[in-house]
């Protein structure tokens, strides 16, 4: 008995990895394998990354108080997720590719006050090359971190970053 609800976990599990295409692929196949993450991300807001609480912690490394986050579960249960954010780009260091999205136009960005923490996130882009302009607005894909630890990143981070089609 065990061993038939094993086989069939098994193959329910297989079978879900699997999804009719609409066009065959090259070798001709009607079905393509589909990764089991899945091929669509969560769309969410800036309010949704607002499930997040702060409080000051001292870092010796740097000699300073900073705002240390602990996620709330609607954000714990993004981590790892790819997901779709609409937001303003900020160039951070062009020269590295080092961008990041906010939720507000540069002028009332995180960075130069007025809003906190949870409102930007750190871009890693997938592909790096294309060069971003202030205030760009995009809607970009990548799979969301969560970082609590790393003071020298952002809390927020989506990684393998694109722009999404709009």
């Amino acid at each position: 008995m065990k061993s038939l609800v094993a086989a069939l976990v098994l193959f329910s599990v297989v079978l879900t990895g699997f999804v009719k295409s609409e066009q065959p692929s090259e070798s001709g196949d009607k079905f393509r394998y589909r990764a089991l993450t899945g091929n669509n991300p969560v769309k969410i807001t800036w309010e949704t990354l607002r499930d997040v609480t702060f409080k000051k912690k001292w870092y010796p490394e740097e000699s300073v108080y900073m705002l240390y986050p602990t996620f709330g579960p609607n954000v714990n249960k993004l981590n790892g997720k790819e997901v779709l954010l609409t937001g303003y780009i900020l160039p951070i260091d062009v020269e590295s590719n080092l961008y990041a999205l906010s939720a507000f136009p540069f002028s009332a960005c995180f960075f130069c006050g007025g809003a906190g923490p949870e409102s930007v996130v750190g871009l890693k882009f997938k592909k790096n090359g294309r060069k971003f302009k202030t205030d760009e607005r995009h809607t970009l894909r990548g799979v969301m971190k969560l970082n609590a630890d790393n003071i020298y990143e952002l809390n927020y981070n989506l990684e393998g970053a694109e722009i999404a089609e709009e």
